[in-house]
């Protein structure tokens, strides 16, 4: 059966074209040219394609949220809570990214539950499903894990976050280098540098790309080319590592897309503001304008508990460069598994972000002027109508003195709009 790649050149506009087209208030014509041009990407996956969402150029910046069980807390009702939240809150897509429990019946339950598009790391359940029937991780076989992402994909994962420039030659320039100030913060990139180095061979997912595409070909699974070598540390941001997985995931993706395989490229990570310019610059130079899906970025290190912010600034910065496709970062970051609160305070933070960033990179700027004159006409109707999290604006108010008047308690009496309200009456429409 034809991907949507493939069908994109032939030239026809599929049900899934013509569902992104009407969020994203284009033609569809437009969505077709640009998955046959691998600037554009949909994302749903097999059996799902009512849930598409189209990531890529021209394109409103989309958010993702993770989710998933650990080993220190496996609860599969929590992360069914969090993924209702992360809905609710305004995430376009969502990943599992469970690594305790039934990982087969916890990702069939979330896709069930959830009507976006799922992505996952088969690495994470690769490696805990080795170490729970062979005896260690480090027994996992290449056919296990082609096996393992085959019913992943079958299940209706949209896109996988898929490992496969971790490979020797990125080993060699990490060690050669002299590693990281930081360490390797990818799991999925640490588990795999780590099986290589183990059994001192390939990594397959590199060396049997052919098979893997065949499989994501099969489902029209989106390949994300992971970033296993992204930077757990501003310190180490943009180092040689990091390129060179980049380089090879650029020639990789061209690979996957001669096969009609939709592609898009990963990237880090911890990146001060001053390089994040660059890292969208050669991302989307090496690859030819493929989608870019970043991973925060986080700008700095010393803030536990308030990473949430440091990742809206990267990411709005982010997205005004050009970035397509954010991940959000929650309070909880560096410091345990997120709770419910975490995830919808993740999700907001990330869509102010994206929406920052489309001010500049799309222009997109009516709503604004829109809130400026409901502020000025004090029209709190139209302001919490406007706002990106209107529950949110409006339980702000309703918790202060004066929340039923026109006013509001930061200015009481005083309030500019009032007093000045004679002096700009001409000019005002």
């Amino acid at each position: 059966m034809a991907t949507l790649l493939e069908k994109a050149r032939a030239g026809e506009i599929t049900p899934e074209m013509e569902a992104v087209a009407g969020l994203e208030g284009l033609d569809p014509e437009k969505i077709r040219r640009g998955i046959e041009d691998g600037t554009i990407v949909i994302v749903s996956g097999h059996g799902r394609s009512d849930h598409a969402t189209g990531i890529g150029k021209g394109l409103r910046t989309k958010v993702n949220a993770s989710i998933g069980t650990s080993s220190d807390l496996a609860d599969l009702k929590l992360e069914l809570g969090k993924a209702s939240v992360a809905r609710e809150a305004g995430a376009d897509t969502l990943m599992e990214l469970s690594t305790a429990g039934d990982l087969d019946d916890i990702r069939r339950r979330v896709l069930a539950a959830v009507p976006l598009p799922v992505g996952n790391v088969p690495l994470y359940q690769a490696s805990t499903d080795a170490a729970a029937r062979l005896g260690s991780n480090m027994e996992m076989t290449a056919d296990f894990l082609f096996e393992l992402v085959a019913r992943q994909a079958a299940d209706g994962i949209g896109f996988m976050a898929i490992h496969c420039g971790v490979n020797r030659l990125t080993l060699e320039t990490l060690r050669s280098q002299g590693g990281r100030s930081g360490g390797l913060v990818s799991r999925g990139g640490a588990f795999m540098s780590a099986w290589m180095t183990h059994h001192d061979c390939e990594n397959p997912l590199f060396d049997q790309f052919d098979r893997l595409v065949e499989i994501l070909h099969e489902y029209d699974v989106v390949l994300s080319l992971g970033n296993g070598m992204r930077a757990g540390a501003t310190a180490d941001a943009t180092d040689k590592a990091q390129i060179q997985e980049l380089l090879i995931n650029a020639q990789l993706a061209d690979r996957a897309r001669q096969a009609g395989v939709q592609t898009m490229l990963e990237g880090p990570g911890h990146i001060p503001i001053d390089e994040i310019e660059a890292n969208v610059i050669l991302e989307k130079r090496l690859s030819g304008g493929k989608p870019f899906y970043m991973l925060g970025p986080i700008t700095t290190d010393i803030a536990p508990g308030y990473d949430h912010i440091t990742a809206a600034i990267g990411s709005a910065w982010a997205a005004a460069y050009g970035t397509d496709f954010i991940c959000y970062v929650t309070p909880a970051e560096h410091l345990g598994l997120p709770f419910p609160e975490d995830v919808r305070q993740g999700v907001i933070a990330a869509r102010i972000a994206a929406h920052v960033g489309d001010m500049i990179k799309l222009g997109r700027r009516q709503r604004d002027f829109e809130m400026g004159e409901a502020r000025r006409s004090l029209d709190w109707e139209a302001q919490f109508a406007l706002a990106l999290d209107p529950d949110g604006a409006r339980a702000v108010r309703d918790l202060r003195p004066g929340s039923e008047s026109d006013g509001c308690s930061m200015c009481g009496d005083q309030c500019a709009l009032k007093v000045g309200s004679s002096a700009i009456a001409p000019i005002c429409r």
